[in-house]
């Protein structure tokens, strides 16, 4: 490996206040992509008018990351690191538990260097002792860990705190670029991903957040060994539109606002690779807002769906109980699709007909 500049520590307070005006700005300004869709309006369903299942039977559960859960849903990485940022993953963690969903840790970067932050990350395991969790991880710092600025036991620390069962790398050029203090130096992230694949004892994730992930990036990330994959495609939140609201004043186009592949687009793109590589697991997420949805990535070959602005939003405003009733919402939505395919399990739902690009009237 070779040799960089000695690690610059982010202060805990500037962390904090970046991860805090995250939270507001996602919570308090329209951040959406403006002109750019999901594409998931132009999938419909084709009807069976003999379904020939019962309702009462359809079966979501499945198994992630060698767990069994409730449905193939997952509250995505979203926040951490400041007091309420941590209220509100408490929260997420108890609803996770007692829906036996999976949950992604907001980034742990602050551990890298402040071994001390761990106690309010490991506090989740706690609450949610059985269902997968999900520790997360910057581009730029699995870049660092390959330039000999991190050793690899900072990372096994990552995963040891909340006993994850899988640690994500989020892989965000356009966000870092766009952001104030943003770090721009992703020479090395493969091979960092290549050491953490190697190294650690649960399965490395690599996933977008909000621009999706093309069938290079997803072929290059499975030839060092990555399994797991969250397309994370565009047309829902745009971290890009987040950072420049952060910027105040800014000079950056706003075509950058709209910057990434569609998510159903992403998610084909990667579906397609499957033949070659049996044992990829794909990961729907980005702009995905309702169980209808979430049955349409499901269909097009995702094995998980994920969502993250639409949950936190639910749980900031209703708490507990209205997050709660909104993913049990959902679950009966995809049961409901589930029965008008005929399909009972999961994999059967993977395997019904779709229309791409179709011109439905129900779509608009």
């Amino acid at each position: 490996m070779s040799k960089s500049t000695p690690k610059i520590k982010e202060s805990s307070r500037s962390s904090a206040r970046r991860k805090r005006d995250h939270v507001d700005i996602v919570l308090n300004k329209d951040v959406a992509f403006r002109s750019k869709t999901t594409g998931f309006e132009d999938v419909c369903f084709v009807h069976n008018a003999l379904p020939e299942i019962n309702f009462n039977e359809i079966d979501l559960s499945t198994v992630f990351l060698n767990k069994k859960i409730q449905a193939p849903l997952l509250i995505s990485c979203m926040t951490g690191g400041f007091a309420r940022g941590e209220a509100i993953n408490r929260q997420l963690a108890s609803v996770c538990q007692e829906l036996s969903i999976p949950m992604g840790m907001g980034s742990q970067r602050q551990m890298l260097d402040d071994a001390a932050r761990g106690n309010s990350f490991g506090a989740i395991r706690e609450i949610a002792p059985s269902v997968p969790l999900l520790g997360n991880i910057g581009a730029t710092e699995v870049a660092r860990l390959y330039n000999d600025e991190y050793r690899i036991e900072d990372f096994h620390r990552l995963v040891d705190v909340i006993r994850a069962d899988a640690l994500v790398v989020h892989l965000n050029p356009l966000q870092e670029l766009m952001q104030p203090e943003g770090n721009t130096n992703f020479r090395g992230v493969l091979d960092g991903i290549a050491l953490l694949v190697e190294a650690l004892k649960c399965p490395v994730i690599i996933k977008e957040v909000g621009a999706g992930i093309s069938s290079d990036v997803a072929r290059r990330a499975l030839s060092v060994g990555v399994t797991h994959i969250d397309v994370a495609g565009a047309g829902g939140t745009s971290w890009s539109g987040i950072e420049m609201v952060r910027r105040k004043k800014s000079a950056v186009p706003d075509e950058y606002w709209d910057w990434g592949i569609p998510t159903c687009e992403s998610l084909q793109m990667v579906t397609a690779l499957r033949p070659e590589y049996n044992e990829l697991c794909i990961i729907a997420s980005g702009g995905i807002y309702d169980g209808i949805t979430a049955a349409k990535a499901i269909a097009l070959g995702a094995d998980m769906v994920g969502a993250a602005r639409i949950f936190l939003e639910t749980a900031v405003h209703g708490g507990k109980r209205s997050l709660k009733k909104h993913i049990q919402n959902w679950i009966e939505d995809i049961k409901r699709v589930m029965f008008l395919t005929g399909a009972r399990t999961v994999t059967d739902l993977q395997l019904v007909q779709v229309i791409v690009n179709s011109k439905n009237p129900e779509n608009k």
